[in-house]
């Protein structure tokens, strides 16, 4: 919605500085990890919307935020073992919940302090497995018998105030921070703690901010504004592709939403199959390149799905990477370091839970990409 009302949104850039002048801050030093450039961009206001990154974002401007991380573990399942969320009445604990979504179910989450300086290279241990299918199995017996796709971890940024140092009163409230009345800073602003569910509000929330500071004083309307590609009930939608197989149009449809025709066509190449776990299209490769910020197979992956089905990339990974060489988004050179650099990643969410059919389906992707198609093996986590 943000680049409808013409914003711009630059992908794969770090931050590696704030601009200051004076007692305020009024843009940031970025570089494209695409092509090595470093750029400078002035703004009135600086949000700073980075996460458990967001205390070393604010390191940059001599700022203290002390956030406590907490990893949170989770196991996917390689279908929907339930169609609607299954939640313990208790206290928040490892394991209590059990949500649906796509074409899988999550089993979480865990908990666990973890040192600021950990936050980049954390690991889904034995333990939290056996955590999560031990207490998960009492929540659904079926998970026993249900094979386990892949495992994953993230860390909560939760922020202690500043009265308490200790952090022994932290909570995963949201937390707003204008630094112009909190330390002098004008021009800086930080949006964190909160959770996924609460995004929207947490936007809401900042973006009420960064206007006051701007003189505009019209409310926030997302909370009423349907998103982009739901315009139009899902029905409707549905019936203008009738022409899609049934497993294609479905898929389609709940991705994108209305949004869906615009990218259809009769073409043979357009309709033909690139993940078939997924159900992508090559036409629905080219609508992501063209219009939703993909650069990367890893960008392709979280606008389409690709990969992310039972085979973990296996039959799919290197059609999508020839196919953003077809679309000119990478060279020959940059699909194959793409190509390695996917099937790694993939790797390391399979490698906690790699027994029985996930380690076999492992080891004939291995076979797969080194045997028939000769990728070399580049990384130390490499298949």
């Amino acid at each position: 919605m943000p680049k409808k009302h013409g914003a711009v949104i630059l992908t794969a850039h770090e931050v590696t500085g704030l601009i200051r002048e004076g007692a305020t801050v009024c843009g940031v030093r970025v570089r494209n990890h695409l092509t090595g450039e470093i750029q400078t961009l002035h703004a009135p206001v600086v949000v700073n919307a980075a996460g458990i990154w967001g205390q070393h974002i604010a390191e940059y401007a001599d700022l203290r935020i002390r956030m406590f991380p907490a990893k949170g573990s989770l196991l996917i399942m390689d279908h929907r073992i339930n169609q609607h969320v299954i939640n313990r009445c208790r206290k928040p604990s490892d394991a209590d919940i059990l949500v649906p979504g796509d074409t899988i179910s999550l089993i979480g989450t865990t908990s666990l302090r973890i040192d600021y300086n950990e936050i980049d290279d954390n690991r889904v241990t034995a333990e939290e497995v056996d955590i999560l299918l031990r207490e998960g199995e009492k929540l659904a017996p079926v998970m026993a018998k249900t094979r386990i796709l892949r495992a994953y971890s993230g860390v909560r940024p939760l922020v202690a105030s500043d009265d308490d140092p200790s952090g022994r009163n932290v909570s995963r409230g949201i937390v707003l921070l204008d630094h112009a009345e909190r330390d002098g800073l004008d021009g800086f602003i930080t949006i964190t703690g909160g959770k996924l569910m609460t995004y929207r509000l947490m936007a809401e929330w900042a973006t009420d901010a960064v206007c006051r500071k701007l003189g505009n004083t019209r409310p926030c309307t997302t909370a009423d504004l349907a998103l982009p590609g739901s315009q139009e009930p899902a029905e409707v939608t549905l019936r203008k592709v009738i022409s899609l197989p049934a497993p294609l149009r479905g898929s389609a449809v709940y991705r994108h939403g209305d949004r869906t025709p615009a990218w259809l066509s009769e073409g043979r190449l357009h309709r033909s199959l690139v993940c078939e776990c997924e159900a992508v299209t090559a036409g629905e490769v080219q609508y992501a390149v063209e219009n939703l910020n993909v650069n990367s197979l890893l960008d392709l992956r979280r606008r389409t799905r690709v990969g992310m089905g039972t085979c973990q990339g296996e039959l799919c990974a290197c059609r999508a990477a020839g196919l953003l060489q077809r679309f000119n988004v990478t060279t020959s050179a940059q699909s194959i370091e793409q190509l390695s650099t996917f099937l790694n990643e993939r790797w390391k969410g399979v490698q906690p839970i790699a027994w029985g059919d996930a380690l076999r389906e492992s080891e004939f992707t291995r076979w797969v990409y080194q045997g028939l198609c000769g990728l070399e093996k580049e990384q130390k986590d490499a298949l």
